[in-house]
């Protein structure tokens, strides 16, 4: 009985060690591995769209993001920005995959964009809504580990020790008191 419950409290405590810990991180998505981080959101979208260009400034990208693509202008993020808007050219080839590639202090890393079916816009358009329904929300930073740095991940280590030390401690406390 006792060998049952010191089983259940470590699984329990790996458990929450495996959930817990930061999912691994490569940059880039297969053209390139990078120290920095990057995205073009949405990855599928209309000629004459718009796009957000993303870069992830963990301490690997500290100068100016420079973005280029054949499909729009090119756009530079500032030290202490993360993201940029570009809108699609409008001639962009409907079911083409077009390269964005990020330039960050000397080293670059690209992905793909998409440009969706579709065409020009005829001249009829309809009233814009108060609001943009096709703009979506922006939720966030992205990436499973932005923004966290040493001290954080160090508290959560502590804490996670801590609750298997407790887990143990009880089942232990419990299987003494069993057998008196």
């Amino acid at each position: 009985m006792r060998a049952i419950r010191l089983a259940s409290a470590a699984l329990l405590g790996i458990s929450a060690l495996a959930f817990s810990a930061p999912a691994a991180v490569a940059y880039g998505d297969g053209h390139n591995i990078t120290p920095f981080g990057f995205s073009v959101v949405p990855s599928t979208v209309a000629a004459g769209g718009q796009v957000t260009l993303q870069v992830n400034r963990d301490h690997n990208c500290r100068g100016p993001v420079t973005v280029t693509s054949p499909v729009f202008d090119p756009a530079t993020i500032r030290p202490g920005h993360s993201a940029a808007m570009r809108t699609v050219d409008w001639d962009a080839k409907p079911g083409a995959v077009y390269r964005v590639t990020f330039t960050c202090d000397g080293v670059s890393g690209s992905t793909d964009l998409t440009i969706a079916g579709g065409g020009r816009p005829d001249h009829h358009r309809p009233t814009p809504l108060p609001f943009n329904p096709n703009r979506g929300v922006h939720a966030g930073e992205g990436g499973s580990i932005a923004g966290f740095d040493l001290k954080e991940i160090g508290m959560g280590a502590a804490l996670i020790a801590g609750s298997v030390g407790t887990a143990y401690h009880f089942s232990r406390r419990r299987s003494d008191e069993d057998g008196a």
